[in-house]
């Protein structure tokens, strides 16, 4: 393991990778929400992603292997906010032998770095109420707590 990581833009090559990581994404996120389907499901359209202009999907590299990834995508904010528009971040995985080593905050950074080129201002993304490990990773890079989703199943 190298300890250079490079940020850069994915690519359609870097593809079996990113659903392989997006495959991870899912599993971690399994044991937090009990309503995803217990089969084969996928959360993003990478390719779509890779091709839109108000997008960015971004790769952390050591030398040529991906060990994390992240994406910000521009969507429309509620018409009573200070904003039109606003940056979601996305897809935000590290593999596992590469955690705790700051790599996240360095696509995190990447991504605010789009976001202001792209004239954005408020960036938001969500995170699983008890996944203390990835809100400590979040409010280190500056995100705060916001609001708190909350569910009902009603059961017939």
């Amino acid at each position: 393991m190298k300890t250079e990581i490079t940020i850069r833009e994915a690519v359609d090559s870097d593809l079996p990778v990113l659903l392989k990581y997006e495959q991870g994404v899912v599993k971690a996120e399994r044991p937090f929400d009990p309503t995803i389907k217990d089969a084969d499901v996928t959360y993003y359209d990478l390719g779509a992603l890779m091709e839109n202009p108000r997008a960015i999907l971004l790769v952390a590299c050591d030398g040529d292997k991906i060990v994390a990834t992240g994406y910000a995508l521009e969507k429309p904010a509620r018409h009573y906010l200070d904003h039109e528009t606003f940056a979601y971040l996305g897809f935000m995985y590290t593999d596992p032998d590469y955690r705790g080593m700051g790599i996240n905050g360095k696509i995190v950074s990447g991504l605010k770095d789009w976001c202001t080129t792209s004239g954005l201002t408020e960036i938001r993304l969500h995170v699983y109420s008890e996944n203390e490990p990835a809100i400590r990773a979040y409010e280190k890079v500056g995100f705060k707590r916001h609001m708190i989703e909350m569910r009902l199943r009603i059961e017939s």
